[in-house]
């Protein structure tokens, strides 16, 4: 029989399914990332201008920023962090909201 993660986090999802939407929030991120990088758009966060800095090639940069952040993911995962990870997945809504918002802006004033 297939393992079935029964565990309910306060707002009633399963912890796998706030794992799932962890990683699709990444991939968006990932995506919106490479939009800006390709427009000539700078990237704000510091640790991924680092990486990108460091790793000459900056799909590389990218990948290896995401593969820590579902590492990160997997961590809250395992140790059933549901709190932590519904809030990461609140604020990287909000973060992929923002960034399809400035391509939009960016694409209608170019």
């Amino acid at each position: 029989m297939p393992y079935v993660d029964t565990k309910v986090n306060e707002g009633g999802a399963p912890i796998r399914q706030l794992f799932l939407s962890f990683a699709y929030l990444q991939m968006l991120d990932f995506l919106t990332t490479i939009a800006f990088l390709a427009n000539g758009i700078h990237e704000a966060n510091p640790f991924v201008r680092m990486m990108l800095s460091l790793i000459p090639n900056p799909f590389a940069a990218l990948m290896a920023v995401k593969l820590m952040a579902l590492l990160l993911g997997v961590y809250c995962w395992r140790m059933r962090r549901e709190r932590l990870l519904s809030y990461i997945n609140v604020m990287f809504a909000l973060l992929v909201a923002w960034n399809v918002i400035v391509l939009i802006v960016g694409a209608r004033t170019a």
